[in-house]
C-alpha cells in the first residue's frame, strides 16, 4: 500500500533532509519515483534512488539495454577503493 500522501506531508513538515527511493525497476516503480520526485520537487529535500545496472556476478550478454545504459550512466570511476 502506497502512503505517498503521508510521506509528503512528513516532509513538508521538516525534519528529513534525503528522501531515497528504492522501488522497483519496473515501469510501475519508476512512474511511482518520478511521481514522488514531482510531488517533493519544491521542498528543497535532496531526493536520490538507489542505483540500478548490472548485478555483481552477471553475465554482460544477458543483460537487457535498459539495464546496460543505467548501469553505463551511472558508472563510477575505478580506483583502489574497490577492493
Amino acid at each position: 500500500m502506497l502512503e505517498i500522501a503521508s510521506l509528503v506531508e512528513r516532509v513538508r513538515k521538516g525534519g528529513v533532509d534525503e528522501v531515497i527511493l528504492a522501488l522497483s525497476a519496473t515501469m510501475e516503480g519508476e512512474t511511482t519515483s518520478y511521481y514522488i520526485y514531482r510531488r517533493l520537487a519544491d521542498t528543497g529535500v535532496k531526493i536520490t534512488q538507489l542505483a540500478r545496472g548490472v548485478a555483481v556476478g552477471n553475465e554482460i550478454e544477458y543483460i537487457d539495454e535498459v539495464t546496460l545504459g543505467r548501469s553505463l550512466a551511472g558508472r563510477t570511476i575505478f580506483s583502489d577503493n574497490e577492493f
